[in-house]
């Protein structure tokens, strides 16, 4: 099971209030703004700064 459209819609970036969206392999939310990828691990994503991995 996927992250559902309604939740993505709704989720924001932790940091900055951003918008957020699926990585191309669909284990991260990655915001544009702050350069950080949120981890997704079994369908739940992770939100919190300190799990954020920056972007490379």
């Amino acid at each position: 099971m996927a992250l559902s459209q309604e939740l993505l819609d709704i989720l924001a970036c932790p940091k900055c209030k951003g918008d957020l969206h699926l990585n191309d392999q669909h284990d991260g939310l990655v915001c544009s703004a702050c350069r950080l990828v949120y981890p997704v691990r079994d369908d739940i994503p992770i939100m919190l700064i300190e799990e954020a991995k920056p972007i490379a």
